[in-house]
């Protein structure tokens, strides 16, 4: 209700459709309370003049705040392994973070295996050029180790081989470390976002003259063009997302730059240490406009609920249960209502009482700290 609506004849509040309720001067006194109602219990009964509104049925358009921040999008991660064992000759990535390019040449390796199948298959070329059968393996063979094609169109044609063989990106992006200090295969995770500025700069703990094993993963390059927002949402705005919401995102940094998208994933757990669950919202960040973990405000375009309303301020918590005042001759009486979603002020009332009952506006200036609500059912 609001009380800067005034009419003079009844009808409904053009702000919230709410039926207007006379209004009586402060000072009025109730002149008609008999004995009987004086002697109601005070448990479940409490004589007042304080204003009733009633149930407002609406469909509320719903839009959820959130807040949260960009993050690699882990789909867009790609892993570069070594395909053979061999020792870096030459390494041309020198930092964490360093921006790569497919086919972007990244190191040049030697390695005896794909020196003894070059042998071999110079050794075929030389002796035995007509047997094509064998000739193919060979070369199939080169090619599934990690020889470069271009590579091996030189061998054929020069019939010396390479002792030095060139590795190239297969991915675009980041490129993180996944090597630790003891070079075996166990992988470690990239810095945290929070660290990204300190680490920038510093060298990868891959050297040349390190030895690398077959199978080993070298680097893992994440994507910066496709990102996600892991936007936070909280307990009572949960009923209201599901997947494909439509979502603008706002990056706080650059409050004139908006991203339309949807949600795209609901993570269903709650991170360690977070009180909130996380939905996924994929970004096309090809401009490059949003780094990682940039602080970003969303707005979530919910399905818009029709509903039966009352205000917030009209029902009392008991914990388990929630109650409400409605009117009874010259005071109110508690009943016990059954709550659906929360929006902004308004709570969706799915049963306990109907659209013909008036209802406290608050419920908290009815009792006092040391009261003892009644509940009782709907008569």
């Amino acid at each position: 209700m609001h009380p800067q609506i005034i009419r003079d004849k009844p009808g409904d509040c053009p702000i919230c459709g709410m039926h207007l309720v006379k209004k009586e001067s402060a000072s009025k006194e109730i002149h008609d309370v008999s004995l009987h109602t004086l002697l109601q219990p005070t448990n479940g009964y409490a004589i007042s003049t304080i204003p009733a509104t009633t149930l407002s049925s609406s469909e509320e358009p719903v839009e959820i705040n959130a807040l949260g921040y960009t993050a690699y999008n882990t789909t867009e991660v790609g892993a570069i392994s070594a395909r053979i064992s061999g020792r870096i000759e030459k390494l041309y990535v020198r930092y964490r973070y360093q921006l790569i390019k497919r086919g972007q040449r990244i190191m040049d390796i030697y390695s005896p295996e794909l020196l003894t199948a070059q042998q071999n298959l110079l050794f075929l070329l030389k002796n035995d050029p007509s047997n094509n059968s064998l000739i193919n393996a060979a070369k199939e063979k080169l090619l599934l180790l990690g020889f470069p094609n271009e590579q091996l169109l030189q061998v054929v044609n020069t019939k010396k081989t390479l002792f030095t063989v060139p590795v190239y990106s297969s991915y675009s992006g980041h490129v993180h470390e996944a090597l630790n200090t003891g070079m075996n295969n166990a992988v470690t995770e990239a810095p945290a976002m929070s660290e990204a500025t300190s680490v920038t700069t510093q060298e990868l703990s891959l050297k040349e003259g390190m030895y690398l094993q077959k199978g080993q993963t070298i680097f893992k390059v994440y994507n910066p063009n496709k990102v996600w927002a892991l936007l936070n949402i909280y307990p009572s705005d949960q009923v209201f997302i599901k997947v494909g919401n439509k979502v603008k995102i706002v990056p706080e940094a650059k409050p004139d730059k908006d991203f339309s998208s949807s949600i795209y994933f609901i993570e269903p757990f709650f991170r360690p240490g977070s009180k909130t669950l996380t939905a996924r919202v994929n970004i096309d960040n090809s401009a490059l406009q949003l780094p990682i973990g940039s602080q970003v405000r969303a707005t979530i375009f919910s399905n818009a609920i029709n509903a039966k309303w009352l205000p917030k301020e009209a029902i009392l918590s008991l914990g388990l249960e929630k109650v409400v005042f409605v009117r009874s001759g010259n005071g109110y009486k508690t009943q016990k209502v059954e709550t659906g979603v929360v929006y902004k002020n308004l709570i969706q009332i799915t049963g306990g009482i109907t659209v013909a009952d008036s209802v406290a506006t608050n419920a908290q200036f009815l009792m006092d700290s040391e009261s003892f609500i009644k509940i009782r059912d709907k008569d």
